[in-house]
């Protein structure tokens, strides 16, 4: 049994986007600190199977759609193909730069790294398990548990390392395939959708609920599949997955519901969501309580057992990876003793990313509606946006909900291939709990994007110039 020399005023045990930030920001303030991770790559899911990899697929199959299009623009091409090998080789080199930065970064923040299965021995004592059996004790004061989420399925969806796939096999294949059946319209799934269609890959998209995207607003998740449609995707919402067989060619999907049909495709996405990872990591030894899988904390993610911290994916938060980062930085502040506000969970931003994307941040309507607010509505379309236009990207609207009594800004819903870019602006209305009234008088630069924003609210009130 091996033993870290001396106490540590923190240990974190993962190197997610939640894990490894925790650990750079105690670095920074001068705590002893150690990271614990069981692959030995630091950047954890999102780094290496999660946001990073998906988003170069994502890009790389929106430089082909507007190659594709360039036409249009002037630009004629000829010989264009696809080399599914080379985006997937582009995939690598981007993880592998980013993975090395965040090692670079631990040890910069002079965070102590240590390879292994970490567990909690008891609330002031780190046990990691390396590859070859080998036990190592980390004697800490504070321990940050971060060990993320994996996906998950239902009984008849396992992944067979063939041709059933979650979102860590299907960014191993080494073919384009020829057809998809993605389960599951989330952000995983309509994101692995969108870029496997424009590579050229035949895709359904099957989703138990009324609407794609379900917890996004639900005017811009009809406006998205519509859009997703023309595209060529098909979209089965309303309807259940009942079995997937192995068939001659492929897998046979037998659907239920809206949609009663079979549809054979060559691979299948499961994309029903995921299961926090907290298996094996020792809580039974703390007072720390789990409902449903994930770990109850306090507003400053503290569990019920003292000194004990939960962030990411394994507590009952969206499962982003910047709340992930945000709990972290929360975590460590508070263990430093700094003056710390918990986080308003209200004002969280989310981006799908397919194309287009979805930007939102706050309450959508039907939630402010269920609040109790007289809400009201500023909505304006792309088609009315100069910059749009130059781009050829006109598809979508920008709409505003608002407290019709007071006008306080209580949601900002983007549906344009560059939402993600624009939400930002949208996070810091919430933060500053300003009023659309304030946001007409915000002069937005001309041409650009964001002058849809203005433009809605200036539709609050029934006055949008551009329409």
């Amino acid at each position: 049994m091996a033993k870290l020399d001396g106490v540590f005023d923190v240990v974190v045990i993962g190197s997610g986007p939640g894990g490894y930030v925790a650990a750079i920001r105690a670095g920074q303030l001068g705590l002893k600190t150690a990271i614990v991770e069981k692959d030995g790559k630091y950047g954890g899911t999102c780094l290496h199977i999660g946001c990073i990899p998906t988003k170069v697929l994502l890009h790389d199959a929106y430089l082909y759609d507007q190659v594709k299009d360039a036409k249009r623009h002037g630009i004629e091409v000829d010989g264009l193909r696809l080399n599914f090998e080379k985006v997937m080789g582009h995939k690598d080199i981007v993880v592998k730069k980013l993975a090395m930065g965040v090692e670079g970064l631990l040890k910069k923040n002079k965070v102590q790294t240590v390879v292994g299965f970490g567990r909690v021995k008891h609330p002031r004592l780190v046990e990691v398990k390396g590859a070859d059996g080998g036990l190592t004790e980390i004697e800490t004061k504070n321990i940050i548990l971060a060990t993320g989420s994996d996906a998950k399925w239902f009984p008849g969806m396992e992944p067979d390392g063939k041709g059933i796939l979650t979102n860590r096999e299907i960014l191993s294949l080494k073919q384009l395939p020829k057809s998809m059946v993605v389960i599951g319209s989330g952000a995983v799934g309509i994101e692995f959708a969108s870029a496997y269609n424009s590579f050229g890959t035949k895709v359904t998209v099957v989703e138990m609920l009324p609407t794609v995207t379900p917890l996004e607003d639900e005017e811009l998740s009809r406006e998205l599949e519509k859009i997703l449609v023309k595209r060529g995707i098909k979209i089965r919402t309303g309807t259940k997955t009942e079995t997937i067989k192995k068939a001659k060619e492929g897998y046979d999907v037998l659907l239920s519901g809206a949609a009663n049909e079979t549809v054979n495709a060559e691979v299948v996405l499961v994309a029903v969501g995921r299961r926090p990872m907290t298996e094996g990591i020792g809580l039974e030894s703390t007072r720390a309580k789990v409902e449903r899988g994930f770990v109850k904390v306090d507003k400053f993610m503290q569990t019920d057992e003292p000194g004990v911290y939960a962030i990411g994916d394994i507590v009952p938060t969206p499962m982003l990876a910047h709340v992930a980062s945000a709990e972290g930085l929360l975590a460590v502040e508070k263990i430093a003793g700094l003056p710390v506000s918990p986080i308003n969970y209200d004002r969280i931003p989310n981006v799908t990313y397919c194309d287009p994307q979805i930007g939102s941040v706050g309450l959508t309507e039907r939630k402010a509606k269920e609040r109790g607010h007289a809400v009201k509505i500023g909505k304006f379309p792309f088609v009315g946006i100069g910059k749009a236009s130059v781009e050829g990207e006109n598809d979508g609207f920008v709409k505003i909900v608002a407290d019709g009594k007071y006008g306080e800004i209580l949601g900002v819903h983007i549906l344009h291939a560059r939402a993600g870019e624009m939400i930002p602006e949208a996070v810091a209305l919430l933060n500053g709990e300003m009023t659309v009234e304030s946001l007409t008088h915000s002069i937005h630069p001309h041409p650009t994007l964001s002058e849809a924003l203005g433009e809605a609210a200036h539709a609050y009130f029934g006055h949008a110039i551009h329409i």
